[in-house]
């Protein structure tokens, strides 16, 4: 079985000290999704509903920024209600014993592409795993917050 997690992210600035950015997930525009080979012939996609990181950032192109972000398991959907019960339960997540999903690590900037490296933990297991990054940019919106996009 093969699984992939996508995590599309819209960053918030929250505040600053000492040359050192502290950035919240915007939600509104942010997903943590993935998907999952099936008996080999199709793909089940899903996402996870109820999700929160932060990252904490010394420089403005985010090399070495330090990310962290959960989800809550009982959050899960991939728009079958039946299914996501099953994955809830003992024989993939059990969500009653391990209520979240957690990753802590850096990105990393070689040239113009990222990376992101750590640890994911699921179901009490903890992984090395690493991410390759698109970063689309900074801007500040309308209502003058400046956001960045990954």
């Amino acid at each position: 079985m093969k699984t992939n997690f996508a995590l599309a992210v819209v960053l918030l600035v929250a505040g600053q000290a000492i040359a050192q950015t502290q950035w919240a997930l915007d939600k509104a525009h942010s997903k943590i999704q993935f998907n999952v080979s099936h008996l080999v012939i199709s793909e089940v996609t899903g996402d996870f509903q109820t999700f929160e990181g932060k990252i904490s950032s010394s420089k403005d192109d985010f090399n070495g920024s330090e990310i962290e972000f959960s989800a809550d398991i009982s959050s899960i959907d991939t728009d079958n209600e039946q299914r996501d019960n099953h994955l809830k339960g003992e024989d993939f997540f059990n969500a009653q014993k391990h209520p979240k999903l957690s990753f802590k690590g850096k990105l990393s900037k070689n040239g113009s592409k990222y990376q992101l490296k750590g640890d994911l933990t699921m179901k009490g297991v903890t992984k090395p795993v690493t991410f390759d990054v698109k970063y689309n940019g900074t801007v500040k919106d309308p209502w003058g917050n400046t956001k960045a996009g990954f």
